[in-house]
């Protein structure tokens, strides 16, 4: 199992940020931004070659499984 941040989000974020530079916005001024959207990702064939079972409901809330 993973659970990080989405990194697509993160890189459309860091666009806006390099398009806020360009425009003329000083880095300074800019606040420093934490991730806001993370994602799970569960790998049912490596917990099964663990001998895990893994709950119906973990895999239902689950951004990603991997069969």
């Amino acid at each position: 199992m993973s659970y990080g941040p989405d990194f697509a989000h993160s890189f459309r974020r860091a666009a806006a940020y390099v398009d806020r530079i360009l425009k003329g916005t000083n880095p300074a001024d800019l606040p420093v931004e934490q991730s806001s959207r993370f994602e799970l990702a569960v790998n049912l064939k490596t917990a099964k070659a663990l001998g895990l079972s893994i709950p119906g409901a973990l895999l239902v809330r689950a951004d990603e499984v991997v069969q």
